[in-house]
Parts: C-alpha cells; structure tokens; sequence
C-alpha cells in the first residue's frame, strides 16, 4: 500500500514545472489530486496524465490571489471527495532584478501571488481540516528567503513571511493533528528559472552547485511526499532546504 493511498490532495500551481512534479508524486503515493492553476490547459494535462495511473484528478481554473474563487474551488474538491488531507501551497512567481529598479505593481503582485495566496489557500483547507481533526500544508519557501538572495528581495522577504506563518500556524493546528511544514528549495530547472534567468546565468548556478546539477521538480516532490506522509506524523513547523548544498544554513 502506497503511503498516501485513500488521501485526497490540492497542489497549486501544479500545471508546470514543481508542482507538476509533486502532483505527479502525490498520484504515485496513491493520492486523488486536484490541480489548481491560472494555466487551465497545463492543469488539464496533469490531471489526465494522473487519471491515467488510476488516481483521481481534476483541474480546476484558480488564482491564488483571489480568496473568493480559492475558497469556492476548496469546497467543490471537499463536496467532491468527501475530504480534504492535503494542501501544497506551490504556486510562486517573481522577476529577477535589483530592488531599486522594481515598481511597486510588481511588490504587490510578488507578495499576492507567493504569501497572500498562501493565506487564502490555507485558512480554506483548514476550513474542513479542523473539524475533521486531520491534515497536511506544505508550502514551497525557497532559499533566497533564508539567506538573502540578490536581485530577488522582494520574493525572498514573501518566502520569508511563508517561513514564519507556517511556524506560527503549526503550533496552533498541532491539537488538531494537522501538521504545517515548508520545503525550500534553491535552484531548481523550471518555466519560472527559464522565465527569469539567462542560460549563462543558470549555467553558472549548476557549475557552483557542489552536486554539479540543478535540482529537478521531483527532488522537491520527494520532501513534499515525506511531509505528506504517515511517516511525518510528528513532525511540524520545519522547513528543510533542497538544494544540493548550495546553501547549508541550521
């Protein structure tokens, strides 16, 4: 039997790139995964690719920044399914770029899209996860939050704020028996690395990797999946870094 087998799960931004990934691995553990993206045609493809393992799958048309349209598409996957075990908050966006030169639209859409969102999306989960007195949130961090990462300041203070709500809220939900925990990454090959990134730029990155390689979106599926699983029961309010050793911080 399968770690996650009977489990119900909603992965956002998981038409693409991670979270495509950990959808994917969610699936193989035996979860029903429905797919939230912007990218409905992505979204689409990532349920069918998983219906075709014999999981269920949908995908459903949802911004992260809308609380309306987030907490609407929670409760039609809990009306579905019954239940709701599982929420990975992944979706994330930024642009690489100093400080300086970035405009204030682009503040609020960085924080809207990677910490806002992450709000929406938790506080509806946890909507049919407290009275159930059982659940999993894993968000996706990254990095350039724990140490500081040029050109990404405005990203890496959102992740930081993911950071530090996720270890706020497991102390809360603890008595619940939910568990709230991050993974983060550092440089991992992605439409959005590709999107922000030269290749001599991301090439430069892999050679100063000490594994010689990026990460791929199934390495960071691999921490979720654990996050995810009856293996993690008692562990919460932890983030682990997947990077390579790129970046070794405690």
């Amino acid at each position: 039997m399968a770690d996650l087998d009977g489990q119900t799960a909603i992965v956002t931004g998981g038409a693409q790139g991670i979270g495509r990934g950990i959808a994917l691995a969610l699936a193989a553990e035996g979860a029903d995964v429905a797919v939230f993206d912007v990218n409905k045609e992505g979204a689409t493809e990532v349920a069918a690719v998983i219906r075709a393992t014999g999981r269920k799958a949908v995908a459903l048309d949802v911004d992260v920044t809308n609380r309306a349209r987030v907490e609407a598409a929670t409760r039609e996957i809990v009306a579905t399914w019954g239940k709701l075990d599982v929420l990975v908050n992944n979706v994330g966006w930024t642009t690489n770029e100093p400080f300086v030169d970035c405009e204030p639209d682009k503040w609020r859409r960085i924080v809207d899209v990677n910490y806002i969102g992450t709000l929406n999306c938790t506080h509806a989960a946890l909507a049919d996860m407290i009275p159930r007195a059982r659940g999993r949130v894993v968000s996706i961090a990254s990095d350039a939050a724990r140490i500081g990462a040029p050109r990404e300041a405005v990203y890496a203070g959102a992740k930081a704020a993911v950071i530090g709500f996720s270890k706020a809220l497991a102390a809360e939900v603890a008595r619940y028996s939910i568990t709230v925990n991050v993974v983060s990454p550092a440089t991992v090959d992605s439409p959005l690395l590709r999107m922000m990134l030269k290749p001599e730029q991301i090439e430069r990155r892999r050679a100063a990797n000490p594994m010689g390689r990026l990460g791929r979106p199934e390495d960071v599926a691999a921490a979720v999946v654990f996050f995810a699983s009856p293996r993690a029961d008692y562990v919460t309010g932890q983030v682990i870094s997947v990077n390579g050793g790129s970046v070794r911080v405690g």
